[in-house]
């Protein structure tokens, strides 16, 4: 696993060090720089762009790839000349990471604009260095400011991969341009269980022509192949340009590891460990943390994904894990015994968290969706909860009796953009308070149908768009992400859901609870 190395006291806004900075070269920029030598070949290279994640008021990771074992130098700055720095740190890049790497910056200003810089320096002591990337994010306020975000889920899916003809990957570039505050990538990050061929045809007759790897050209099996997955998207140019930009906050679904996995139930022809559990979904999870610029999990819940975000006054994000605990592949009305879909650990600690929140809006970052009809999800279809349904049951009337208000489900999976409304007054289990859930994607794979929702927790389709039929290819324009924004003043979420092009679909207004009164929800169609 990548180590993540805390910058200390060079972070320490009581302590600033104030350095002389260069302007930007391709020799390096600032305290970076060094020597110009011709030694080319000797020079680490960053292969996969720069990201951040996991942003908090005072800190945040940065992740980098090299193309060899070599040391990452991160520095950072509340100006983009960097004339003043304002913190740095260094972490090694080896071939047990795939030469992944990842710092966590600590000590920051809250609600800054912070600059940072990476490049990479030989190991081996020679001091020869490589070109220098700039990345920007900002820090969580501890204000209540606005608050500008984005989701969506599910990229290089169904065969899509990177037609530069085309494009690339547009959803990102249109993002980009929306400027968010972070991203939530809600899950398929990758199709591991989708090879990316030369070319597709397409309905009207055209051709979609890929670029290829030949580790994107098989299902994915071995580590080095769930790694290639990862390394394939960051060939898109606006992709790059996204993530050196716009923190991410990431979560997985089926694809990081193969289609509707669950850890029992999963068929691996490559072999289990003697605990049982399957090689398969170890690399998978490996590769996944190895490239997602998060924090390390506590040392005994070593890859744990679920985790909350704090984001200041105004909001918490708790990102959920749907696929680790679950109970087995499928969902279906005639499997009998104890089922679950976040299982008891992970179901006590969101509990917990969400007691503990004063945040004014809770949102729960979910990587499928509540009430659209699944064999993989929780939906079985009309009628009181059954199987997988009791923890949500659970779960949403603990948060009635415990007067969590505010909370919103944002999700993606289903390759489509919708918005539910859940009433108790329309559903077979009343026992909960009425609530949002928003569904968007694919960011960059095929589109499908909506699907159909059942009655169990009332949820009624204010929205939705997809296609008629299944796996429309991107060039089609149906692409799809949600733009949430978080008025300073009135508390007031907005939420869009967009398309590829940019376009405005639909968008609600909700206002905060305060009480134990339903809040006056407005919506406008556009």
């Amino acid at each position: 696993m990548p180590i993540a190395i805390r910058a200390g006291q060079s972070l320490n806004r009581r302590q600033l060090l104030v350095r002389s900075a260069a302007t930007c070269a391709v020799a390096g920029l600032g305290s970076l720089a060094r020597p110009y030598l011709s030694r080319a070949a000797d020079r680490p290279l960053i292969t996969s762009g720069i990201q951040s994640g996991d942003v908090s008021a005072d800190s945040a990771v940065i992740w980098a790839r090299a193309d060899r074992a070599a040391r990452m130098q991160v520095e950072c700055s509340t100006l983009e000349s960097f004339n003043t720095v304002i913190g740095s740190a260094t972490a090694d890049a080896l071939p047990d990471s795939d030469f992944t790497s990842k710092v966590l910056l600590d000590g920051l200003p809250p609600g800054q604009d912070i600059f940072y810089r990476v490049r990479f320096e030989s190991i081996d002591g020679q001091g020869l260095a490589g070109e220098t990337q700039l990345g920007h994010f900002r820090t969580a306020p501890t204000s209540r400011s606005s608050i500008s975000f984005a989701w969506s889920g599910d990229t290089t899916g169904q065969g899509w991969g990177i037609d530069e003809s085309r494009g690339g990957m547009r959803t990102y570039r249109t993002m980009l341009d929306n400027r968010p505050d972070f991203f939530i990538h809600s899950g398929d990050h990758i199709y591991a269980d989708c090879p990316v061929e030369r070319e597709l045809k397409l309905p009207d007759g055209g051709v979609w022509r890929n670029i290829v790897t030949e580790e994107k050209s098989v299902v994915a099996c071995s580590l080095a192949q769930y790694r290639g997955n990862y390394k394939y998207n960051w060939l898109d140019e606006s992709f790059r340009a996204f993530h050196a930009a716009v923190p991410l906050f990431a979560q997985w679904d089926d694809h990081e590891v193969t289609n509707d996995w669950a850890p029992i139930g999963t068929a691996d022809e490559t072999g289990y460990a003697e605990d049982g559990t399957s090689h398969l979904v170890a690399r998978a999870r490996r590769a996944f943390h190895e490239f997602m610029p998060m924090r390390a999990a506590p040392a005994q819940e070593d890859g744990r994904i679920y985790r909350k975000i704090a984001y200041g006054p105004l909001l918490d994000v708790f990102m959920i894990d749907m696929r680790s605990y679950r109970d087995s592949t499928w969902n279906k009305r005639d499997d009998h015994g104890d089922t679950c879909i976040l299982g008891a650990a992970q179901l006590a600690w969101l509990k917990r968290e969400l007691v503990a929140s004063d945040a004014t809006w809770k949102v729960i970052a979910a990587d499928m969706p509540i009430g659209l009809i699944s064999e993989d999800a929780i939906a079985l279809g009309d009628g009181p909860p059954e199987r997988r349904e009791h923890e949500i049951a659970d779960l949403l009337s603990f948060m009635k009796r415990a007067g969590i208000r505010n909370t919103v489900w944002l999700t993606a999976d289903m390759h489509y953009t919708a918005a539910h409304q859940y009433d108790p007054n329309r559903a077979a289990f009343q026992d909960f308070e009425p609530f949002w859930e928003f569904v968007s994607g694919p960011l960059h794979a095929g589109t499908w149908a909506p699907a159909p929702l059942d009655n169990t927790f009332g949820p009624k389709v204010m929205f939705q768009k997809g296609c008629s039929g299944e796996n429309l290819a991107p060039c089609y324009g149906m692409q799809f992400f949600g733009r949430v924004d978080i008025d300073g003043k009135t508390e007031v979420m907005t939420v869009t859901l967009k398309d590829v092009d940019n376009r405005d679909l639909w968008s609600v207004d909700i206002e905060p609870r305060q009480d134990a009164r339903p809040g006056q929800i407005m919506a406008q169609h556009i």
